[in-house]
């Protein structure tokens, strides 16, 4: 991409507070960008060929939102905790394994969508992000979802189409919890622990796709419990 039309963008972006080149086959994050630390909300780069995020991005103390979605990304650096207005944070369709500790220092994040990446294990660190609403980790290959699920304050957890095949019990006292999605993983009807039924605020339970026939729910201690919550949500948004 040649240096005029980046010169333009960045034009563009001191006025608006927005900068956002996708597709353009770009290897590096713009060292240019950094003359708009002050400037910029918003930065999307999704659909380029970028492996690595510089150090200089914790330079960007306004930013609010920031997609890096659709390219080679394999880790995050800790510089990223410095974003202290950073409410959205998506990174979908990348190479990440693992989070690096700065994301858990994102006090004002709400939305952090890594969807699509090669995480094996759900990333720990996240139950210090107080704002969090939402989560969503699918399509990656996560195994189990472990008991510290339970200090996160997100609302909704995205795990559809991984390969999880345990759910721990601890999981139902997530105290904001509201919509868990496991759809096409390897669970049994075995694996649902009936806490989460009768005990969590779980209102919407998806896991169809799984290796029991959802109606087999039923079935379940606790499904009268759930689907009380489930009619009550459903009311309130009709």
């Amino acid at each position: 991409m040649g240096n005029s039309a980046l010169k333009a963008h960045l034009e563009t972006s001191q006025k608006t507070g927005v900068f956002q080149l996708t597709g353009k086959g770009l290897t590096e994050f713009p060292e240019e960008l950094q003359k708009l630390t002050g400037n910029l909300r918003t930065v999307d780069l999704s659909g380029n060929k970028i492996e690595v995020l510089p150090d200089f991005i914790g330079g960007f103390q306004h930013l609010k939102s920031l997609t890096i979605s659709s390219n080679k990304l394999s880790s995050i650096p800790n510089e990223i905790g410095k974003l202290k207005k950073l409410e959205t944070l998506i990174l979908n369709g990348n190479q990440l394994k693992q989070l690096s500790a700065g994301v858990g220092q994102l006090k004002a994040l709400r939305t952090l969508s890594l969807s699509g990446n090669h995480f094996k294990e759900f990333p720990s660190g996240l139950g210090s992000l107080r704002h969090l609403d939402v989560l969503d980790l699918s399509k990656n290959k996560i195994q189990a979802v472990p008991a510290e699920v339970a200090e996160l304050q997100a609302i909704e957890i995205n795990l559809n189409q991984n390969q999880i095949s345990t759910l721990s019990p601890v999981v139902s006292r997530a105290p904001r919890l509201k919509v868990l999605r496991l759809e096409e993983n390897c669970l049994e009807l075995s694996s649902i622990p009936p806490c989460i039924l009768t005990d969590s605020q779980v209102s919407l339970l998806s896991v169809e796709g799984n290796l029991f026939e959802v109606k087999m729910l039923r079935d379940l201690e606790g499904y009268d419990k759930y689907m009380e919550r489930f009619t009550a949500t459903k009311k309130k948004f009709a």
